[in-house]
């Protein structure tokens, strides 16, 4: 019997580190992309703004493809889900060097990298691995799961910057290609369609299947569902805006490309802790607390960089506080989902909720192009995006979420 329970785990956390490596190629090339906006922008002409809108289209197209990517999921297993994304965004990437236009571009980065990086991100990786892994175990796996898509970032923003002093951004675009390629392998292992996990032990239980459109219908009447689309929503904008623009800054700031691409680094670095610290917090707290501090935080993190000098070493200890909180709120936002509505269709719903974090990421990606068009300076962001996390901040503590139940003492 205990043998039995030591390969199950270890079956299950194989699963986790799988999930999280291919998350790790998924989102650590999507991350980097603001690196390539000056390059791309002064090879071809289109415009900051042109460009902006084309990544802004990526953005919302990335969470429009994740409910639809997690209900394929959990009615026909991940496997096939992730490999087309893969095949996918290694096309984009490999095309989008060919693009002249505002249309091209919208077509490889707006749509197929964008379409290729939703199939392989968290709501279907998520989604497969909480099925398999027993209730208190998952907000763990998720934390762990968005970390390997945090050291994607912490890798690929070096990685790519000096691919793009090495080879110009066309060497490095077409490189990226061929590495996202590499990581096809990994959905084969991932491919058998999940099954139930051990009988859960406390909340998030599944509760009985009456469909996937009921499952729908009931989550869009829950006012905490609402409220936590909301949050997230703002989480969108904040990271769209930075991931897009954060190199923009640094230029503007009279810091070097190598800054930007470092600090870009350290925001994935820091967020593997965040993530880990996540994942472990929601076992303890409130996932609700959980995500007001972290936006709360985010509010006040901005405010001090607003009156802080723009130095390097500003900008370095800005990446650090902003990663703690970047992609953190994943774990204990899935959590809160899984509570609510069960496993069954936890990649449907939480596909569904990045939607809403895709909503506010164009918005981001594109309101920061043109303002910055318009004013030559983020100022208007910085503080938009500041009122924005304050309000997250809020919204989450109406949510209904039961208290964390208290461990047994052994006696």
């Amino acid at each position: 019997m205990t043998t039995n329970a030591h390969s199950d785990n270890r079956s299950f956390w194989f699963i986790v580190l799988l999930a999280a490596a291919l998350l790790m190629v998924t989102m650590g090339s999507r991350q980097s992309q603001g690196l390539f906006l000056s390059p791309l922008n002064t090879s071809t002409g289109i415009g900051i703004a042109s460009i902006s809108l084309a990544m802004a289209i990526g953005q919302f197209v990335w969470g429009a493809v994740q409910p639809i990517a997690g209900a394929i999921a959990d009615r026909y297993g991940p496997g096939r889900v992730l490999a087309a994304g893969i095949v996918l965004l290694a096309l984009g990437s490999a095309l989008t060097p060919f693009m002249t236009s505002t249309v091209g571009l919208v077509f490889s980065l707006g749509i197929l990298i964008a379409t290729g990086s939703g199939f392989g991100s968290f709501s279907v990786l998520i989604g497969s691995a909480a099925r398999n892994i027993p209730a208190q175990k998952r907000g763990v796996a998720a934390g762990v799961i968005n970390a390997g898509g945090s050291f994607g970032q912490f890798a690929f923003a070096p990685i790519t910057q000096g691919l793009i002093n090495a080879l110009g951004w066309m060497g490095a675009m077409w490189s990226i290609a061929v590495i996202t390629l590499a990581s096809l392998p990994i959905t084969r292992a991932l491919r058998a369609r999940p099954v139930p996990a051990p009988a859960a032990t406390g909340a998030a239980s599944n509760p009985a299947d009456k469909g996937i459109r009921a499952a729908l219908r009931d989550a869009l009447k829950d006012r905490s569902y609402i409220l936590l689309h909301a949050g997230f929503f703002t989480c969108g904008f904040h990271i769209a805006f930075l991931v897009t623009h954060l190199p923009g800054e640094v230029q503007l700031c009279g810091q070097s490309a190598q800054v930007a691409s470092w600090a870009i680094a350290i925001i994935g670095l820091s967020n593997i802790l965040g993530s880990l610290v996540a994942g472990w917090g929601t076992q303890r707290f409130r996932s609700k607390y959980i995500l007001f501090w972290m936006y709360a935080s985010r509010t006040a993190l901005i405010l001090v960089y607003l009156a802080a000098p723009k130095t390097a070493l500003t900008f370095y200890l800005f990446a650090v506080g902003l990663g703690l909180t970047w992609l953190a709120t994943v774990p204990p936002t899935a959590t809160i989902v899984g509570k609510l509505f069960g496993t069954r269709y936890l990649a449907t719903l939480f596909g569904l909720t990045l939607l809403s974090h895709q909503i506010g990421a164009f918005l981001g990606a594109y309101l920061g192009g043109v303002i910055v068009v318009n004013q030559h300076s983020y100022d208007i962001m910085w503080y938009l995006d500041a009122g924005l996390a304050a309000i997250a901040a809020l919204v989450n503590l109406p949510i209904r979420e039961a208290p964390i139940a208290p461990k047994l003492q052994p006696a």
